[in-house]
């Protein structure tokens, strides 16, 4: 709890939201929190849906990947229904569907795959060298240096309280129109412990994942989803967890975007540990168009 408000902080606020109500077997609820979004955040839907497919799973049973197609915007003000259909039990892998509902229609869909821990090779590509996050500037840094002047969207985003703290190598998208390439790093860490479990791990970096892929696919057109010109939105989202971790430090997420195209923005990241340790990897591609009045 806040000790300022005595109100849950918003990374408790978040481990509740995850924490999904069971009404039958293979059917879950989950409520989204009441802080003024229009619509579900997509890193919410995901990080439910697995919630939900892992309740359906042995404990000795990990997610290795998932594959998601967001359909239709959530509704914050209602409950979303996760119906989980057991595709497979295997003596290594387990498979599961799970559907996402409200208001009677199908709002997104996951696949997502299960496996017993086993050994095998090992490699991974090493992590870009970049400043720690102590060199760069804190949000409430940027809160102080850049807000007054920036766009209204911009200022609402950093103001509002989030369970990731997110601490950017370069700010210049947000107050240029400059043509950048589409690549960027930004450091991220939860405000708050995450529980010692592994499933509300993995839902938590499920979480994280859907935060400022987007971004990296606009840099070359010189503009963000803040531009009020622009409509952006996930379409789909595919995750692979390579390597456990308990997400008690920052982590850098490393993203690029190699096209946009029929409106479409392909863009893809890593996800490392400060130590080097790749630990995720993630596929977006997003709706990215000019709306048609402007």
């Amino acid at each position: 709890m806040s000790r300022e408000t005595g109100k849950p902080t918003a990374m408790e606020q978040l481990i509740e939201t995850l924490d999904l109500e069971q009404l039958e077997v293979n059917l879950f609820r989950g409520r989204s929190p009441q802080v003024g979004w229009q619509r579900v955040f997509g890193g919410q839907v995901i990080g439910q849906a697995l919630v939900a497919a892992q309740r359906t799973v042995d404990a000795d049973r990990s997610v290795h990947s998932l594959h998601a197609y967001f359909m239709r915007p959530g509704d914050p003000a209602v409950p979303i229904i996760y119906q989980v259909e057991r595709i497979r039990d295997g003596s290594s892998f387990n498979t599961r569907r799970v559907l996402a509902i409200q208001h009677g229609k199908a709002i997104f869909a996951m696949s997502s795959s299960f496996q017993i821990e086993e050994p095998g090779f090992e490699h991974q590509i090493a992590m870009p060298d970049v400043p720690p996050p102590e060199k760069l500037l804190d949000e409430q840094q940027i809160k102080a240096q850049y807000l007054a002047h920036a766009p209204e969207a911009v200022r609402k985003y950093w103001q509002r309280e989030r369970p990731i703290e997110i601490r950017p190598l370069s700010l210049a998208h947000y107050f240029s129109r400059e043509k950048l390439e589409p690549r960027q790093d930004v450091w991220v860490r939860t405000t708050g412990p995450v529980p010692d479990d592994r499933i509300c791990q993995a839902a938590v970096l499920a979480y994280l994942s859907d935060m400022t892929l987007l971004d990296a696919a606009l840099y070359a057109h010189g503009t963000s989803i803040f531009d009020q010109s622009i409509q952006a939105a996930s379409l789909d989202h595919a995750m692979w967890f390579h390597r456990p971790s308990k997400l008690d430090d920052w982590l850098l997420y490393t993203q690029d975007s190699p096209s946009a195209f029929g409106a479409r923005g392909l863009t893809r990241g890593s996800l490392f540990d400060r130590s080097g340790v790749l630990i995720a990897s993630v596929a977006q591609e997003g709706l990215i168009r000019k709306k048609a009045n402007d």
